[in-house]
């Protein structure tokens, strides 16, 4: 996981992707847009509506509680709009190390140690802070099919009571945090099916990616890839995509395994998805910056 960072200046690298995609699927070798000075970026999340990026940056260690944790903004150019869109000890904000993200109307939500987060999407001013007592390493962050935020504690560090375990969270109306699953071992991506009908859960603590189907309460193994898996989306053919630090890159993977998409990707961390423009987000966290990949064609 991170450690304290040097801060780097912002640079923006425009990679002219001329090559079709490759054979097998393959994105080009290279990626769209490399955008580096951030720090420990954990994730990104496409904002449609704004059409921006916002990234979340670590900034310090992963589970310190030091205040020094940020989000930024992104054109899909890969002009940093804001770094500091939102601030730790700004503007009355609270913000330790911001990792998974999600968007319920005008409000950003954001997982941060033991807590959820809200803030303007528009202006990155604080808006609300779900406490979640049990929890000490809150990862990723989605919107489940019944309308309720979800977050994948992945059980890395113990919460301060000692009692801090691998797990899934639910915010129940009224902003109240319910433990809805255990059992997985690092949960650490999270994503909705395709039907959008249950979950999919990437494990950093085996090779597995499991499907959840929250109204029966089955868990069942959808398939296996490289292995330390992070960041999951659903591709709008219903491929399946994870992060692996295994293997720097990103695989489908689906019941006849796993075929690589894009390689070359150390500590590839949260992975976002701009749908419209067909481009993968991805985070390296050790490596402080963002690439923009091509999403290839469907074989």
């Amino acid at each position: 996981m991170p450690r304290c960072l040097t801060p780097l200046p912002v640079f923006v690298f425009a990679l002219v992707a001329a090559c079709a995609p490759g054979r097998e699927g393959r994105s080009p070798a290279r990626p769209l847009l490399v955008i580096a000075g951030f720090r420990a970026p954990e994730s990104v999340l496409h904002d449609p509506e704004q059409d921006v990026y916002f990234v979340s940056n670590i900034s310090g260690g992963s589970s310190d509680k030091d205040g020094d944790g940020f989000i930024s903004r992104v054109r899909p150019d890969g002009t940093v709009d804001s770094l500091g869109f939102v601030r730790g000890g700004r503007d009355g904000t609270t913000l330790h190390a911001p990792k998974g993200m999600a968007l319920v109307g005008d409000t950003l939500w954001v997982t941060d140690i033991d807590a959820i987060r809200g803030f303007d999407r528009r202006n990155g001013l604080p808006l609300a802070t779900i406490a979640v007592p049990g929890s000490g390493f809150l990862n990723d962050l989605v919107v489940g099919p019944d309308g309720m935020l979800h977050a994948t504690d992945s059980g890395f560090r113990e919460a301060a009571d000692g009692s801090g375990r691998a797990a899934i969270y639910r915010v129940a109306p009224g902003h109240r945090p319910e433990r809805v699953l255990d059992d997985v071992p690092a949960p650490n991506g999270l994503a909705r099916t395709a039907d959008g009908r249950g979950f999919l859960i990437a494990s950093f603590g085996d090779d597995a990616i499991r499907e959840w189907r929250p109204l029966d309460g089955t868990v069942m193994v959808r398939g296996h890839g490289p292995g330390r898996h992070d960041g999951l989306v659903v591709l709008e053919d219903g491929r399946v995509v994870a992060s692996s630090w295994t293997d720097s890159a990103l695989v489908t993977v689906g019941p006849a395994g796993a075929v690589t998409l894009v390689t070359g990707v150390p500590s590839p961390a949260d992975v976002g998805l701009d749908r419209g423009r067909g481009r993968f987000l991805v985070p390296l966290l050790q490596a402080d910056r963002v690439e923009v990949w091509a999403v290839p064609p469907a074989p």
